[in-house]
């Protein structure tokens, strides 16, 4: 298991430092394009998310990698603790790459999902203008289901 948990850690580097690298060259290539073609794409942007998710991909392994290796090792209060500690400062990291990269906290991706249903509907809500009796066309509807 000393073994699983070093080979976790190892993946864990490597997706930092891969991450790193590719983000770098993508950035470095849009670069290019936009200077050859005008396009406004914004290079910054896209290379800070993709470098926050190398990151928040290393340290979900390193988070792992520490979780096999204190499992792996007979576990101690204080082998315990220096986990629950490591994990919670990881996670802190992690959602703070996540609500840098996305502009949402983690738990709120379902919001998200649900708040894009929302502007098919009518400005005017289900009640109408003034919040009493529909509007002339009656209460609002979806978007149409394809089929």
């Amino acid at each position: 298991m000393e073994v699983t948990g070093k080979v976790v850690d190892v993946a864990g580097v490597g997706a930092i430092v891969t991450g790193i690298a590719l983000a770098t060259v993508l950035a470095g290539a849009a670069l290019l394009r936009n200077r050859r073609h005008g396009g406004g794409e914004d290079v910054y942007h896209q290379y800070r998310q993709r470098l926050g998710r190398s990151i928040l991909l290393g340290l979900e392994l390193l988070v792992a990698a520490d979780i096999i290796r204190t499992v792996a090792v007979t576990p101690t209060f204080r082998s315990v603790g220096v986990l629950g500690l490591i994990v919670v400062i990881r996670t802190f990291l992690s959602f703070s790459l996540e609500l840098e990269i996305t502009g949402r906290w983690p738990w709120q991706k379902g919001r998200a999902a649900q708040g894009r249903a929302v502007p098919a509907e009518s400005s005017t809500g289900p009640t109408g203008p003034q919040g009493g009796s529909p509007g002339p066309a009656g209460p609002p509807t979806t978007s149409p289901v394809p089929g």
